[in-house]
């Protein structure tokens, strides 16, 4: 082999070898950045007390989910749809959801479980809150996120945690918007009562009234947490 030849081949090795370095160099440098960048990222956003809100998506939703189901308001589904996928991120499930209709009178089934997969309905009784309606009209009267109001807040819930206090098995509710980002401190949840038993509309032509919460009949509250559960939408207006 002549010098030139020599001068060349040893010339291309030593190129060769430079750019394997400096890949490895570079290979390197950016593990540790990823290293450092992941371990130095803040943990995502969660609502507290309940674990039930994350950052993962959201099943998708049938397209027939979006079709308004039988007995609701389509003015009032559009709005529970949209308050739905406003707070996608915090709501973990979205095949159910359960809609107040606060426009109906007590003695009206007005509490709706929707299978959003189905257009399945499942219409209950449920209670309004004392400051609602001061004069026990068997209307809601008006909305309040005031503490001590003792009165319906209105917008988008999520379903949170189970516990057992003075009305027997409850169920949390994070409020979500600024109508009724009070709940959890004001208590406002998912129970049964005797004074929403169906045969109170019997009686007296209205059910009795609640401090705020969502009060249901005594045997239709294991129906309502089976179909929720934790990281489900309520969401409840009048208009």
């Amino acid at each position: 082999m002549d010098s030139n030849a020599s001068v060349q081949t040893r010339r291309a090795l030593l190129k060769s070898a430079l750019v394997m370095a400096s890949g490895a160099a570079v290979s390197a440098c950016a593990s540790r950045t990823i290293g450092t960048t992941l371990a130095a990222a803040p943990p995502p956003p969660r609502i507290q007390p309940a674990p039930v809100a994350s950052l993962n998506p959201a099943p998708k939703v049938a397209a027939q989910a979006r079709i308004v189901p039988a007995g609701i308001r389509p003015e009032l589904f559009k709005r529970a749809t949209a308050a739905l996928d406003r707070h996608s991120m915090h709501v973990d499930t979205h095949d159910r959801i359960a809609i107040a209709d606060f426009s109906l009178p007590s003695s009206q089934p007005r509490f709706f479980l929707v299978n959003m997969g189905t257009g399945e309905v499942e219409p209950l009784l449920v209670a309004h809150g004392i400051g609602s309606d001061p004069g026990h009209t068997g209307l809601l009267q008006r909305f309040s996120n005031q503490i001590n109001s003792e009165a319906t807040c209105e917008g988008a819930f999520l379903t949170a945690d189970y516990y057992v206090g003075k009305h027997g098995d409850s169920q949390r509710l994070i409020g979500l918007d600024p109508t009724n980002n009070n709940a959890l401190a004001r208590a406002i949840v998912v129970h049964s009562a005797w004074y929403a038993n169906p045969d109170m509309v019997s009686k007296h032509g209205k059910l009795g009234r609640s401090q705020g919460c969502f009060a249901v009949g005594e045997r239709q509250l294991a129906k309502v947490f089976d179909r929720l559960g934790p990281g489900r939408l309520i969401y409840a207006t009048k208009a």
